[in-house]
């Protein structure tokens, strides 16, 4: 059958609506051409975001487009299962994603207008005015915790905002919370990837929660040191090496531990605690001897007259501190709760509202050699409305707008003036993961996975970029998982690898991944106030991604094949 009677086919069951459309991996009969195709709507994204040129919002807009024309001509997908696929994505990139973003800079707007985010700032200044020991701190502690609470782009909206208060400059609040949110990415929101990786592969979440845990502390060693480099340069990050040692081993000790012998749900939680408290008892017996005062990057920043906060602000009262506390406690306290298992067992029950796309759900069938055997996709919405992150963020908002004094009134006021704040962001982000819905149901980053299938004996390093393009497409380790993790599992019992070995590498390597993802990028931007620059942020952190990718799929080579990296393997 010719590409134009299959498309003619596929354009006929799109009226019917009720046809099964399997997926093609291979449309044009030639694997080069096909992941050219394949390759060209996130190509047009990132190329248009990073010419700085194109509105973020303009760009996602454009680049959905694209996708849509790729999946319909080149995949023969049908047009009508290609836009409800759309809108599905469009929907899910709001809920739960931007709902995040839009309540964390809600808290972070009424914060501000009542001065208790500048006590803040003078309580950090008080542990230390070091901007890099700020940075250890802040965002890699600080955001590790808010990673493992609750994931989805909420440290780094949490700790761009906090660091752009504390006086760093737009594209080094948003860049390095970037930077920073990596280590702990592969157990964000209560080990979620695991469980979602578990549930393609079929193997143990605690045996690959385990095997993730013999490669991430190397990296949460190296990222604290990466982090500081990235930020003060070379010299920067030698004056302050012993405390960056303390920040790094102080979590990757606790990451390796808690994830072999406890289990991979609690790994980020309990790391991200040990790690605050021991930098905090190490900085009050050391300091360094040139405190490193200025926010800008440096030798990169526009923004170097930005200047620190001032010293009159460095002893606040206690009842000030209590205020400037209390907002980021009940957040803390309440995602806790939202982020567990429990929780949402007791009351999604009586709050979801599911819903099956028509003419969609089930109706795509994934193939080999992605899957052992055809197996139907599901595409269904499940507003779990109150169990959302998102939802717990606006809750923790509101009891603390009206702890603050704010009244009802103002408070809605205030949330008004942020929706029309983070409007292009939300609108972004609805595009980003319509782009990343529909590439997922027509099989299009399938033929991108398979091109990096078939890279033979250095599979490992290949494999472990594919969960790093993954990540990159989607915004999210857990739904790079999901997506690649059974293609892992294949490929690598083809090839006589280790199953958990790769599987684990797809959600290693997605972690660096992270910093990369347009929804990511689109979140910093939002957080520090600097719409429209997210070309500037994509160009600052696209060599530290891709560079720390490269590192994991080295790891990875070295414990397929080398000893004594090969008996980390667990089998």
């Amino acid at each position: 059958m010719t590409r134009f009677t299959k498309l003619l086919a596929n354009c006929k069951n799109a009226v019917r609506g009720d046809s099964v459309w399997n997926q093609v991996y291979n449309p044009f009969g030639n694997s080069l051409l096909s992941t050219g195709a394949a390759a060209l709507p996130v190509a047009t994204l990132l190329i248009l975001i990073a010419s700085n040129k194109v509105r973020a919002h303009i760009a996602a807009i454009i680049a959905l487009i694209v996708a849509n024309l790729v999946a319909i001509f080149f995949f023969t997908m049908p047009a009508g299962m290609s836009l409800r696929a759309t809108l599905l994505g469009a929907v899910t990139g709001f809920f739960p994603i931007g709902w995040i973003v839009l309540n964390v800079i809600f808290l972070y707007r009424l914060t501000v207008e009542k001065g208790a985010f500048a006590t803040l700032q003078a309580m950090i200044g008080g542990v230390t005015e070091d901007r890099r020991l700020q940075l250890l701190l802040i965002a890699f502690s600080f955001g590790a915790f808010f990673e493992g609470a609750s994931g989805f782009g909420t440290p780094v909206a949490v700790t761009g905002a906090i660091l752009m208060g504390l006086g760093f400059s737009p594209l080094a609040a948003s860049g390095l919370s970037l930077i920073a949110n990596t280590a702990p990415v592969a157990y964000g929101a209560l080990g979620t990837p695991i469980a979602g990786l578990a549930s393609v592969t079929g193997l143990d979440p605690l045996v690959l929660g385990a095997m993730v845990g013999r490669q991430l502390p190397f990296f949460s060693l190296l990222v604290p040191f990466w982090l500081i480099w990235a930020f003060a340069g070379f010299r920067g990050m030698i004056d302050i090496w012993p405390a960056i040692l303390v920040s790094g081993i102080s979590f990757a000790v606790p990451q390796f531990l808690i994830s072999n012998f406890i289990n991979p749900w609690i790994v980020d939680i309990g790391a991200a605690l040990i790690s605050m408290a021991c930098l905090i008892g190490f900085l009050r017996v050391w300091q360094p001897a040139v405190l490193w005062t200025s926010p800008a990057l440096r030798g990169r920043d526009e923004s170097a007259a930005i200047v620190a906060p001032a010293h009159e602000s460095a002893h606040p009262r206690p009842t000030q501190v209590s205020m400037a506390l209390m907002p980021w406690i009940l957040v803390c306290a309440i995602l806790l709760v939202w982020g567990t298992n429990w929780f949402k067992a007791k009351v999604n029950p009586y709050t979801t509202l599911s819903y099956a796309v028509p003419h969609l759900d089930k109706l795509i069938n994934k193939m080999p050699p992605v899957v052992a055997h055809p197996t139907p996709e599901a595409a269904v919405f499940s507003f779990t409305w109150l169990t959302y992150t998102g939802s717990g963020m606006l809750i923790a908002a509101i009891i603390a707008g009206l702890a603050m004094g704010f009244s009802p009134m103002q408070l809605l006021v205030s949330y008004g003036k942020t929706i029309r704040i983070c409007a292009y962001s939300l609108i972004t982000i609805s595009a980003m993961l319509a782009i990343g819905t529909l590439t997922r149901l027509s099989g299009i980053d399938a033929t991108l996975g398979l091109a990096f299938a078939g890279a033979g004996v250095l599979y490992p390093f290949f494999g472990t970029l594919l969960g790093w393009l993954g990540t990159a497409l989607t915004g999210s380790d857990t739904a790079s998982n999901i997506l690649f993790g059974n293609l892992q599992k294949i490929t690598s019992q083809q090839l006589h690898l280790s199953p958990v070995l790769m599987s684990a590498a797809n959600s290693s390597g997605g972690v660096m991944g992270k910093m990369i993802d347009a929804q990511s990028i689109v979140v910093a931007s939002t957080a520090t106030n600097w719409f429209g620059h997210e070309g500037k942020i994509l160009r600052f952190v696209f060599f530290h991604s891709i560079a720390l990718a490269c590192l994991v799929g080295i790891l990875v080579t070295l414990q397929a094949y080398v000893a004594p990296f090969s008996r980390m393997v667990l089998h």
